[in-house]
């Protein structure tokens, strides 16, 4: 599968700061040997090159398959975010027919960029709550994966910053639950508005109940109304990438980053072991027929994510022995968990006609002019905001007849997200966006062929846990309660198409069948296990079981439960974790935190 990427200018074939370079092109990389090889500079990627080449002794190279994110303008303006999907920096991979959707195919946008993800997704940034880190260390019977000692991982992550706005944003968060001095930006909306946001939180105090308000949802107990937060601080795009890997990193002299270049296998070396196979070469291709093997002398880590990694550990001869075979594989190390237990966060859009809604600037040539010309000159406007301005969790009642599939009673089962309709409509319209964030359902990542530059296979088999089904139906009732609260009086006209009339619990499922989507936050393909567990891919230290000298290091070693939230800040402590860990196997030298 070969990526063309157009409009990207190039001016020189490779960057150099000092001795380390950012190489666009394979074959500019004359060195082959590093003590670590990061194959992905996706939201794991780059922290693990940022963390681990912190230490002067470690040569580290980060190998990434998409382009730099410089330049990159959709990658910058927040609003801009929906117009990377489907485009040169997506893997543009797509998903099996879904059973629940009558056979629909769905888009399943991953990045392919510098950054992977962070650079094209929403911007939201969540946290999930206590009990998803919890059940985390419950499971794996490892005490670090815990909330309370991954706090210190987020602390390090994180910078808070003011809103561009400079409006006093006293009473929107709680800073006692922030940092103000990490990597990645984090703020409230850049520009409010009004009076659409004032109406959410005045129905937040009117209702209670799963819709009281809450001062800040990052707080391990998300439940209720918050304000949104999200990683456009300064207006601009926070990615992986921007806050990971700066020009003053990029200078280190132990650090490489080479783009625009797949890995398609990880290779035995030549060191003999007792204790399962040593993986320590990988087999890169660029442009054309180009290609190379890279050695690592201390580890490869996988970070290519939750859809990539799999996908290269196949074609490595790692996985289901059997399945490998069906498709011309000689199986290396049996490993038959790896690709199952796929989890994501199904979605939906629930339309309501208003008065007066905000002008769409993004439907608007003149308006988007002058709105473009705004953010560039000031990083102000309504393109510096993400989507949604608030966000609402709440549970399924404690009667419902179904198993609880949260972490704990902190943990939402459904995520929605009153917005101005950004999408053109005939007239204005209000929107809820609605996620399910703590599904039952479980889906897979498979191959079809032994060629690794063929597609994986891709299917979530959404809402095929009814509990599911029972959750969106809950979530479409609880946005109608919200909008039909006296404060939306003058506002809200009433529900609009598609799902207007759908009362029964058949009519319900019949407009979830038909419309929903995915909210593109795929995990747990290579779950974490306890460490003695004959079950799945990746021990508590994210080692791959049964093999020496290779870690994964992304969404995919989540165990094997998606938090409930966005999750791109879970992947951040993942990393920043790891690189405690790795920096400690190698060199007793870790920079801080409960590893």
């Amino acid at each position: 599968m070969s990526r063309t990427v157009t409009g990207l200018l190039i001016l020189t074939s490779f960057i150099t700061s000092g001795l380390c370079a950012l190489y666009q092109q394979l074959c500019d990389l004359t060195q082959s040997q590093f003590d670590f090889v990061i194959v992905g500079g996706g939201t794991a990627g780059t922290v693990l090159a940022n963390r681990l080449s912190e230490v002067k002794g470690f040569q580290v190279l980060v190998i990434e398959a998409g382009p730099s994110n410089e330049g990159v303008l959709d990658a910058q303006v927040p609003l801009f975010a929906s117009k990377l999907r489907n485009s040169p920096y997506d893997w543009n991979f797509t998903t099996t027919p879904q059973k629940f959707g009558n056979g629909r195919i769905l888009s399943y946008a991953r990045g392919h960029i510098l950054g992977g993800s962070s650079s094209i997704n929403a911007m939201v940034y969540t946290r999930g709550s206590v009990n998803d880190y919890d059940r985390w260390a419950r499971v794996t019977g490892d005490s670090g994966w815990s909330w309370d000692a991954l706090l210190p991982y987020f602390i390090k992550n994180e910078r808070f910053v003011q809103p561009t706005d400079g409006r006093n944003i006293t009473g929107e968060y709680d800073p006692t639950t922030h940092s103000f001095d990490g990597m990645t930006r984090v703020s409230l909306p850049n520009q409010l508005q009004q009076p659409f946001d004032a109406n959410v939180f005045a129905a937040a105090d009117e209702l209670g109940g799963n819709f009281k308000f809450n001062l800040d949802m990052n707080d391990g107990k998300p439940l209720g109304t918050a304000w949104m937060q999200g990683t456009n601080g300064g207006g601009k795009r926070s990615s992986s990438a921007t806050a990971y890997l700066t020009r003053e990193v990029l200078g280190r002299t132990n650090l490489h980053v080479l783009l625009n270049t797949r890995i398609t296998r990880i290779q035995r070396s030549n060191i003999p072991s007792f204790d399962g196979p040593e993986l320590g070469s990988v087999e890169a291709f660029g442009n054309g027929t180009d290609s190379r093997i890279f050695q690592a002398t201390k580890e490869v880590i996988l970070s290519a994510g939750t859809i990539g990694s799999p996908h290269i550990l196949f074609h490595s001869g790692i996985g289901d022995a059997q399945e490998l075979q069906s498709v011309g594989i000689r199986p290396l190390v049996n490993l038959p968990s790896l690709g199952k237990n796929l989890t994501d966060h199904p979605f939906l859009h629930v339309y309501f006609a208003a008065h007066n809604a905000e002008p769409n600037v993004l439907a608007n040539p003149t308006l988007l002019a002058e709105a473009l010309e705004q953010w560039n000159s000031s990083r102000t406007g309504p393109l510096s905001n993400i989507v949604n301005h608030s966000v609402i969790w709440g549970r399924l009642p404690n009667n419902a007849s179904f198993d609880d599939p949260s972490a704990g009673p902190t943990s939402p089962h459904w995520e929605l997200l009153p917005s101005v309709n950004l999408e053109p409509r005939d007239q204005p319209h209000a929107v809820a966006y609605i996620s399910l964030v703590s599904p039952a359902s479980r889906g897979t990542v498979t191959i079809n062929s032994s060629d690794p530059f063929d597609s994986p296979v891709i299917d979530p088999a959404f809402f095929t846990a009814p509990v599911d089904v029972a959750a969106a139906r809950d979530a479409i009732r609880n946005i109608r309660n919200f909008f039909a609260a006296k404060s939306w009086e003058g506002y809200i006209i009433s529900e609009a198409p598609p799902s207007a009339g759908a009362g029964s619990d058949d009519e319900l499922d019949a407009f979830i069948s038909k419309t929903f989507l995915t909210t593109w936050h795929p995990v747990s393909t290579a779950m974490m296990s306890p460490r003695q567990a004959d079950y799945g891919v990746v021990d508590p230290n994210l080692k791959v079981k049964g093999i020496r000298g290779l870690r994964i290091v992304d969404a995919s070693v989540m165990k094997p439960y998606v938090v409930a939230g966005h999750v791109q800040a879970a992947v951040y402590v993942i990393a920043e974790r790891a690189a405690d860990m790795i920096k400690h196997d190698w060199s007793g030298r870790a920079a801080g935190g409960n590893f």
